[in-house]
């Protein structure tokens, strides 16, 4: 293909009425938008910053303050469906991440992003759908010859960034249909998030009231048929156990990871009151048996010990039963007619439970918990167990709604990421 020839390429998928609309063009960014450097100047405008995964923010919500300080008059101008190229690399975004700004009519945001509007007759929002794909990055990334700089930017410069590639709809009725059809996608699942964050909200709050407040010793809301049961009695957790106690990795670490036998239980198996055991490990038995006392037993109590994930638990069940945990679980194996391990559950995922946890990592200290500490956890407890039972069920019931809740919000993600798939020509197509 020579320069003044344009590559031309048909998605999997297309609506009916433009199935004979012909092939789309690929054009360079550069021919269809084009850079903003317009600066805010004596405007007084919310100052923006973008984080990977998430978009545009305020500089207050980011960091807690305006940065911006005496550069701020250089800061670029900004107006409702621009974009901004925000050169820092992610872990979702490696080449850095590209964001439309939608929250705000006109906004002030650093020059060191690469901001562009594109031209009158294409649809902006169509685009959104290559920057999620990361389509930008698999382009930009043979430009990047060197780490980030001393600022934590990539070494991205203008003109590379600007000659990538982006496969267009020649009509812009096609573009348009595209990204109303996603933006009604981004719509629902941006509904079915607020419904998640609802129940969550709604359990932190039934938990706030369900449990003694710290230095109490009975519940602001209590079950009808306990409110004579008497007053909560503070123990520590190690006089209503049996076992606390974690594993180790076997010898040989992942190697020895096998497709069945024995579960073999990690932190990131261990949610927020729930197991995740999509990416469970197994063990065989000769391991199994080498690390025998750390057998998981139904109804044992897992807790995360170490690392960001600090302080996410939940029971073991009959998929994990009879198997063994890494150094980084705690098992917590409790008397069980005196104090239910769903209770204990919920208890530590209540915000008091949790203070505690946190307790011991004051002070920048990231060790993680010890046993003696884990131990010496204080527990408000009823009297009848059948109350700890009750409570358990409550926070259960509604864990299970978030769960269902969370299922569904992924399973409309990956319609929408499938979709994508067909709408868009993939980078292989196009050639990086």
């Amino acid at each position: 293909m020579n320069k003044n020839e344009k590559m031309t390429l048909v998605p999997n998928l297309r609506f009916p009425e433009f199935g004979s609309a012909g092939e789309w063009q690929v054009s360079k960014l550069d021919e269809i938008a084009g850079r903003l450097t317009e600066k805010v100047g004596d405007r007084q405008l919310t100052t923006l910053s973008i984080s990977a995964g998430v978009g545009f923010v305020s500089q207050a919500e980011k960091f807690s303050r305006d940065i911006s300080g005496k550069q701020y008059e250089n800061y670029i101008f900004l107006k409702k469906g621009d974009f901004s190229y925000n050169k820092g690399n992610s872990k979702k975004f490696p080449q850095g991440c590209i964001y439309e700004l939608k929250e705000y009519d006109e906004a002030a945001v650093p020059n060191a992003f690469i901001s562009f509007r594109f031209y009158e007759n294409y649809v902006s929002s169509f685009y959104k759908g290559y920057f999620e794909n990361n389509f930008h990055g698999k382009q930009l990334k043979k430009f990047i010859t060197s780490g980030a700089r001393s600022d934590g930017l990539l070494n991205i410069n203008p003109s590379d960034f600007f000659s990538i590639i982006l496969p267009t709809p020649r009509k812009k009725e096609e573009q348009q249909k595209i990204a109303d059809c996603l933006s009604s996608l981004d719509d629902l699942i941006t509904a079915e998030g607020k419904k998640l964050e609802a129940l969550r909200a709604h359990k932190k709050g039934l938990m706030q009231k369900l449990f003694p407040a710290e230095g109490k010793t009975l519940p602001e809301c209590r079950f009808p048929e306990y409110r004579n049961g008497g007053q909560w009695k503070i123990k520590s957790l190690g006089s209503k156990a049996i076992k606390v106690g974690s594993g180790a990795t076997p010898l040989g670490g992942e190697a020895n990871y096998k497709n069945s036998g024995r579960p073999f239980i990690r932190s990131q198996n261990v949610g927020w009151g729930y197991l995740i055991l999509d990416n469970i490990a197994y063990i065989d038995e000769a391991t199994h048996q080498d690390s025998i006392s750390t057998e998981v037993h139904s109804g044992d109590m897992l807790l995360n010990i170490t690392g960001a994930s600090i302080g996410r638990c939940a029971v073991a069940d009959y998929r994990v039963t009879g198997g063994n945990v890494n150094q980084h679980v705690c098992i917590i194996r409790t008397k069980v007619d005196e104090l239910s391990p769903w209770f204990l559950n919920q208890y530590l995922l209540s915000v008091y439970g949790q203070k505690q946890i946190e307790s011991f990592q004051a002070g920048g200290n990231r060790q993680g918990l010890n046993f003696a500490q884990i131990r010496s956890f204080s527990v408000p407890i009823p009297s009848i167990i059948e109350e700890q039972y009750r409570i358990a069920d409550c926070l259960t019931s509604l864990d299970d709604l978030i769960a269902a809740q969370t299922k569904k919000i992924d399973t409309y993600n990956e319609h929408k990421k499938g979709l994508m798939q067909g709408l868009f020509p993939s980078i292989e197509e196009v050639g990086e």
